[in-house]
């Protein structure tokens, strides 16, 4: 107890160096923390890029290809799906939504995607969180247009603006359809997802810009006409999906587990056309495992980090015994034994590694709070702050066990250092 005190008032005494190798170990713990937070987040939200989504159903292809193209817009569809086998498959017992997309346009190197209202209903990111608009609403007229955050962002468009979309992926543009403009109703919040790369707009005006009609209506023609002569026999909901002869892929979800094996194995088995379902939750981690050199270099940056911290401590630590030799001189001369000196010297170097990562777990909050939102925005990663888990526990365990030890250095030198040491240190 007394070399506890002794140890505490000594470190108080050196509060400045001291104040410098705690900040070092704290920073040095809010970063091993940190890092290793959003590396198990952001392997939580690969996977939850889609999430809520029981099945992807596509032309038949690979897992992950079919993943890439309707989920990242990478890559392209080999096939089509007909609209007949849609509307059969989604007409099934136990198919709670469905949500057609039709890829293969774009807009200045970004994605546009043939979608329904229920797009803006049903779709979920990072664990069930829905859709929603930082400004204006879904479309509700062919010739209107949903951007994701980032294309509104990045092209500076606004409620009101007119676009014109053409037929290619990426920066390949085959034909601009400048015939049918169409105008922005709706921003979408920032979700860290593909959708903030998105254009959305109505699955008929994709089907209707690509029939050839084009040349003698326009998207705001047909609309007029549907409103006025058609609103007895179609709702406006239908006006927006019409009767494509085919789509890239649809998303289900269903009431139960059971029908979502079940309906998967029946489409990978239906013999109209050869048809591919996914569970996006399952393919997302397949994926993810042919990402793994990210966890491992993140591991690696961790490791290297705390490393580095130890190793300052320790040269800290030697710099700070060799200017106390005439102190610890005293302590020999007052009766202390060589023992008690090794114990004191520990004791120091682990209150200071303990201090250290009280204050860097602390830190860690901090910033975990205030970067939380912009991580989820910008980076999507969904940043799960709670206390610190078994794991970040063992972490700092471990901390405090190398900074223990690392103590040991300087106070096996001060065990041997000898009355005369201190005393014959010339000024």
């Amino acid at each position: 107890m007394i070399l506890t005190k002794l140890a505490y008032k000594s470190l108080l005494n050196r509060r400045a160096s001291v104040l410098l190798t705690l900040f070092t170990i704290a920073i040095s713990v809010m970063l091993l923390l940190s890092i290793e937070r959003i590396r198990v987040d952001a392997k939580s939200s690969f996977s939850n890029t889609i999430s809520g989504t029981d099945l992807i159903v596509g032309a038949r292809t690979g897992d992950i290809q079919l993943l890439l193209s309707s989920v990242f817009r990478i890559g392209y569809a080999n096939n089509a799906v007909s609209w007949q086998s849609y509307k059969y498959i989604t007409s099934q017992r136990g198919v709670k939504w469905s949500i057609p997309i039709s890829l293969g346009d774009s807009h200045k190197g970004q994605a546009v995607v043939g979608t329904t209202p229920d797009y803006f209903k049903y779709y979920r990111f990072a664990k069930k969180q829905q859709l929603s608009f930082q400004q204006g609403g879904a479309f509700e007229h062919l010739n209107q247009v949903v951007l994701g955050s980032e294309v509104a962002s990045s092209l500076g468009y606004k409620l009101g603006d007119e676009i014109v979309i053409s037929h290619g992926m990426g920066n390949t543009s085959f034909h601009h359809h400048k015939d049918n403009p169409f105008h922005v109703v709706g921003i979408l919040n920032a979700t860290g997802t593909p959708v903030d790369k998105t254009l959305h707009i109505p699955l008929a005006a994709i089907d209707l810009i690509h029939a050839g009609r084009h040349s003698s209506h326009t998207l705001d023609e047909h609309d007029e006409h549907d409103e006025h002569d058609e609103h007895d026999e179609r709702d406006e909901h239908d006006d927006l999906i019409g009767e494509p002869t085919q789509i890239t892929a649809f998303l289900m979800g269903f009431d139960s587990p059971l029908y979502t094996l079940q309906i998967r194995r029946n489409i990978n088995q239906y013999k109209k056309e050869p048809l591919l379902a996914i569970m996006p939750t399952v393919t997302l981690k397949e994926l993810w495992q042919m990402l793994a050199i990210v966890e491992k270099v993140l591991l690696l940056f961790s490791s290297v980090v705390v490393l580095v911290s130890l190793l300052g401590m320790l040269t800290t630590l030697l710099a700070n015994l060799n200017q106390r030799r005439r102190e610890l001189a005293i302590l020999r001369s007052v009766g202390a034994k060589p023992w008690q000196l090794f114990t004191l010297i520990s004791i120091e170097s682990l209150l200071t590694t303990l201090l250290g990562c009280l204050v860097g777990a602390a830190l860690y909050y901090i910033v975990m709070l205030i970067s939380s939102s912009y991580l989820q925005s910008y980076g999507g990663i969904s940043v799960n702050i709670a206390m610190l888990s078994y794991y970040e526990l063992t972490l700092i365990g471990v901390i405090m066990a190398a900074g223990f030890i690392i103590g040991l250095v300087p106070a096996t030198r001060a065990y041997f250092y000898s009355l005369s040491d201190g005393m014959s240190i010339k000024a």
